[in-house]
């Protein structure tokens, strides 16, 4: 999960929330909002850190429509998830369409709490942290150690793994050397993306970091 910096709203969710009797679903500029929340996160989904584009996400609503209806239309409760396997049993679902209408703890747009201060990842590719509510939100209500999610984060760690050895078969991972694959992996490309599953891999090299002298 990596921490999303909010911008400003769309200025057609502005007007529409200044009329009378708005709300989310008479609001009728959604694709320009999609692209917004798309940008705003490098295109990458809030939560499992995959690929989405306007043509495969949803607008999560960090606190749900049907609990929170005064947050239906407030720009800093609304995200870009991945459709998180909708149309498939429950077990296999992750993300927005596992999450449902329930509450979790772990916002990756809050400005106070950064999320990744608190989540860790395992060279196995499951994801964790040390908080147990946190954990919850994690493991169970986003079911983010589904199988295939923890294959793709430990496939681009073992590709990231890979390509350092190529680069150092020596093994001689610098400081300089290990901050720099840091900063690319923390940067949007040309396009404006973030890399899939980023975090992952800027978590590791921290580690990696941490152990040099």
């Amino acid at each position: 999960m990596k921490h999303i910096v909010k911008g400003s709203e769309p200025e057609s969710l502005t007007i529409h929330c200044g009329k009378e009797h708005s709300n989310y679903d008479n609001y009728r500029d959604k694709d320009v909002l999609r692209n917004s929340l798309i940008d705003e996160q490098g295109s990458i989904c809030c939560y499992c850190m995959q690929r989405i584009n306007k043509l495969g996400m949803k607008i999560e609503h960090w606190a749900s429509q049907k609990k929170y209806p005064a947050k239906q239309l407030e720009y800093n409760n609304l995200l870009a998830s991945c459709d998180g396997g909708e149309g498939y049993s429950k077990h296999l679902q992750h993300c927005d369409t596992r999450k449902g209408e329930d509450d979790i703890t772990i916002n990756p747009a809050d400005k106070a709490h950064n999320c990744e201060d608190f989540i860790f990842y395992g060279s196995g590719g499951n994801i964790y942290s040390n908080d147990n509510q946190i954990n919850k939100d994690l493991d169970k209500t986003l079911n983010l150690n589904l199988q295939t999610l923890c294959n793709n984060r430990k496939a681009v760690l073992d590709g990231l793994i890979d390509g350092l050895r190529r680069q150092r078969p020596d093994g001689t991972w610098t400081r300089m050397f290990l901050q720099r694959e840091i900063e690319a992996w923390e940067k949007r490309n040309q396009d404006g993306e973030f890399q899939e599953y980023c975090m992952v891999v800027v978590f590791h090299l921290q580690k990696k970091l941490a152990r040099i002298n």
